[in-house]
């Protein structure tokens, strides 16, 4: 597909992973054509995104949104609302890949969908792997489909990796910024902040994602999502701390050699590799200054007072519904931690709880996945 244009459907388009996708496709416009928007009830900023790119489909998941700003559609836009509606724009006809960046279960049928329609998935939504990864690999094993990360830690695993059989492979090492607090005594956790948790020294993004940060369950999640993408068992998958996140992630192999991949802290990077593999393409984006960078430190993770990475690891070897389930606890209970309803070290506490009163399915149908999401997410939290 030399010099080829790439359609692409966003779904999420108006949070930070998809508007970041629009800048990367404003700055790539010969190589990348936007065709279809999805978001969630932010309106306006789609009506926006529409008449920027030309898009001839959209969808809100709130009906009553999309009804009411049905006279405002741009003419010959077709518009969808609600679930049904995300998979109609997986499954546009003339859509190469779809790119899914949407919060929570919601993302999981159209996902699906774009896949059993032989559309490519370019994914930034953690819960869709976590959830349902083996699901998610297997239909794109068999549809032909190509299964592209747009985390920045993933996509440089897979960049490292191209080539590569999973058997040559010993480790892979995820990077991990440690958040605000990683200097932090556990009995100082206890009364941190909304306003601090959601300082994150590198990376600017939305709350849920930057608590997740902070607390390390973000990188939990990774780590069950790279064990899916890469069919490799939890065992081979670590955790480095590394302050500057310049190092998006490593594989070691089996002869002892590491590779590496680095850039500037800017998501604009994985999303245009995952839109346009297998194409290298310039762009605007700024290089590395390794002499203004002056060194770059890695520091092991303090498991016993940031507990989300065991958590994690527990869930992954287990597998069944048990990732969905930590997922969904994790969700609940930063939310509460956002509220001002609970504490910082509730968070793990919570999870916690909710995983060792969780009976197992294992193998469980996407049902059984949602099912076990939603009563994750109706446990009391104490």
């Amino acid at each position: 597909m030399a010099n080829s244009t790439k359609k692409v459907v966003i779904l999420g388009s108006t949070g930070s992973i998809g508007v970041s996708a629009l800048k990367v496709a404003n700055d790539l416009f010969e190589r990348i054509e936007i065709v279809g928007l999805g978001a969630y009830q932010s309106a306006d900023k789609l009506l926006s995104q529409l008449n920027q790119t030309g898009a001839r489909a959209a969808c809100l998941s709130d009906q009553d949104v999309a009804e009411s700003i049905s006279a405002d559609v741009p003419s010959g836009v077709d518009m969808f609302s609600g679930e049904e509606g995300l998979v109609e724009l997986a499954t546009l006809e003339e859509a190469d890949i779809v790119l899914i960046a949407i919060v929570g279960v919601a993302g999981l049928k159209p996902a699906l969908a774009a896949l059993e329609a032989g559309k490519d998935l370019a994914v930034a939504s953690k819960e869709i792997l976590v959830m349902a990864g083996q699901e998610i690999m297997e239909t794109a094993s068999r549809t032909g489909s190509k299964v592209l990360p747009v985390d920045s830690e993933h996509n440089a695993i897979f960049q490292c990796l191209e080539g590569k059989e999973p058997d040559t492979v010993s480790r892979l090492i995820l990077t991990a910024s440690g958040g605000p607090f990683r200097k932090y005594e556990r009995k100082d956790l206890e009364n941190v902040s909304v306003e601090k948790a959601l300082n994150h020294p590198t990376w600017d993004m939305g709350p849920k994602i930057t608590v997740d940060s902070a607390t390390l369950f973000n990188k939990g999640l990774e780590m069950i999502e790279a064990r899916w993408l890469f069919d490799i068992e939890m065992d081979r998958v670590d955790v480095i701390v590394h302050p500057q996140s310049i190092v998006h992630s490593m594989v070691e192999f089996i002869d002892g050699s590491i590779l590496a991949q680095l850039s500037v802290t800017d998501m604009c990077f994985p999303i245009q590799y995952a839109l346009t593999w297998p194409e290298r393409v310039p762009n605007s984006l700024p290089p590395v200054d390794f002499a203004d960078l002056g060194k770059l430190d890695f520091e092991k993770p303090r498991t016993e007072d940031f507990p989300a990475l065991n958590l994690a690891r527990a869930a992954g070897n287990a597998g069944g519904t048990l990732p969905a389930v930590m997922n969904a606890a994790n969700e609940i209970a930063v939310a509460q931690f956002l509220k001002g309803q609970l504490s910082f070290p509730g968070i793990w506490e919570h999870v916690e709880s909710v995983m060792t009163n969780h009976k197992v399915i294992e193998n469980p149908a996407i049902d059984e996945l949602i099912e076990a999401d939603q009563w994750a997410r109706i446990y009391p939290i104490v």
